[in-house]
């Protein structure tokens, strides 16, 4: 049986990065002339800066490959698009915008799922190549450089039987996932990806038109790091280098369960409501809802396949699904579920939420109506069981994620349209964003609150939404690292007045 997604996740054939990648850098582009980001009145002047590492122009050759994203429903046309190769590159960048009056927006995976980590007529900082890896099993502490995708991360450090959080499409930006939250499969083993966050080199802005370089931790600008964990990725500087605590992980079970149609959907649902929550905190589980298909994904973490088929038995009992189960290390397992972009449609349209209290009958026939009234074959209603570390194994000094006690995360998604074909999919535009947003208004009454790295766009609550009675205080911390707003998106934290 070939694995779905919500996404098509991802590709198997990226590489594991251990060592820096190094691309020449190109000659500075000059300055262009547009209304964007402010500079700072007052506090010293920095020299005139020139744009430094791997820089891609409108004229370029890859021009319109590298200011594509990952969904191409939404198109930029950024003045210039710079890939840094070291921190002094970032330096150099957000120096020059800030000097030339230059919007700009942080890139990292090209995963931004409205389309705000590019912006036209301004500068894109794409930090996908800093790419670096040093691991210390003694002290279980791994730092990477900001450029690694999931897939990256999990493969460097499976090699030496250590993890943390991801989640499950492999080409997602690390940096991006683990600055908003970041869960997959080990989240209710190890909690959210931000719980293992515990430093982070990070490029901010300094006096009237300057940049620096602040190194974060618990005990230095310990305010910054509780909101780099949950905050979201490009408020308060470019993060290029992040320093986790990482847990032993040997060896993972995977499971996989099918079933034909959607007839059993309340069963299968109410029984994994119920249960995945609240089972052996090692088990993580994920169940998609596809037009004519349910889907079980589980992954059980330093355990046995009796085991988890006897975890999973209250599931796999119902009806007779189709069902594998795999064991391995974890970055064979995660490589091996991999399914390349190119298989992907291009459009996508998400709605983020999560849940306190099971769903009622009501809300279960909600998602059955809508499902079987679907957009596309690639729609879906996508869950992730919360519970155990994620409850229970918050950091020392908190994080910015606000969502501990929800039960699950879901949310409804469709794809559509043709990979590399502009236009392909205009038709359906319209009818499969009408749907979601139909879709997730039937289900207010049963969610509540948003994530902050799924958008969602058009709320009007939506820093509550994202990251709860934490507003307050990361509008504190905004207006101390970045008083000026420079880092500005749609949804972005505003700095306290």
């Amino acid at each position: 049986m070939q694995d779905l997604s919500r996404r098509g996740v991802l590709r198997a054939t990226a590489a594991a990065g251990a060592g820096a990648v190094v691309v020449p850098g190109a000659a500075a582009a000059g300055a262009p002339v547009a209304n964007a980001a402010s500079r700072g009145k007052g506090g010293a002047k920095c020299p005139p800066a020139q744009l430094t590492g791997r820089i891609v122009r409108p004229q370029d050759p890859n021009y319109a490959s590298s200011s594509l994203g990952w969904d191409e429903l939404f198109v930029h046309y950024p003045l210039v698009i710079v890939y840094v190769q070291d921190t002094q590159d970032v330096v150099n960048a957000l120096t020059w915008a800030r000097q030339n009056d230059v919007a700009l927006r942080v890139r990292s995976g090209g995963h931004s799922l409205e389309g705000w980590s590019n912006v036209d007529n301004g500068l894109v900082i794409d930090i996908s190549e800093l790419k670096s890896a040093r691991i210390d099993t003694a002290s279980l502490t791994a730092t990477v450089g900001a450029g690694l995708n999931q897939l990256e991360a999990v493969t460097t450090l499976a090699k030496q039987d250590v993890a943390v959080t991801t989640g499950t499409e492999g080409t997602v930006g690390l940096s991006g996932a683990t600055l908003g939250g970041g869960f997959g499969f080990l989240t209710r083993y190890l909690g959210m990806a931000c719980d293992s966050l515990i430093g982070a080199e990070i490029v901010v802005t300094s006096g009237a038109d300057c940049a620096s370089v602040l190194h974060v931790d618990a005990r230095n600008h310990g305010d910054l790091l509780w909101a780099l964990r949950g905050a979201g990725n490009g408020n308060f500087g470019i993060v290029t280098s992040l320093t986790y605590k990482v847990s032993p992980l040997k060896s993972v079970v995977y499971v996989t369960a099918t079933w034909d149609g959607l007839s059993d959907l309340t069963q299968i649902f109410d029984t994994w409501q119920r249960t995945a929550p609240n089972t052996d905190n090692r088990l993580g589980t994920q169940l998609e809802i596809h037009p004519d298909k349910i889907f079980l994904f589980a992954v059980l973490a330093e355990g046995t396949q009796g085991e988890a088929q006897r975890l999973l038995a209250p599931l796999l009992s119902i009806d007779t699904p189709d069902v594998t189960v795999q064991e391995g290390n974890w970055g064979d397992i995660y490589t091996g579920f991999q399914i390349p972009t190119a298989a992907d449609p291009a459009n996508w349209k998400f709605f983020s939420q999560f849940t306190k209290k099971p769903f009622p009958r009501k809300a279960i026939g909600i998602v059955s109506s809508f499902m079987q009234d679907a957009p596309t074959t690639d729609s879906n209603f996508f869950t992730q069981a919360f519970g155990g570390a994620v409850r229970n194994s918050a950091p020392r000094g908190g994080t910015a994620f606000p969502h501990r006690d929800a039960l699950f995360y879901s949310e409804p998604g469709a794809g559509w349209g043709t990979r590399g074909v502009p236009g392909s999919g205009d038709a359906i535009t319209p009818i499969a964003q009408a749907w979601i947003a139909e879709f997730s208004q039937a289900l207010r009454p049963y969610v509540n609150g948003a994530y902050v790295n799924v958008p969602n766009i058009g709320m009007q609550e939506w820093e509550t939404a994202y990251w709860g009675r934490n507003v307050d205080r990361l509008r504190q911390v905004k207006a101390k690292y970045d008083p000026y707003n420079v880092f500005q998106y749609e949804q972005s934290i505003p700095p306290a007045s």
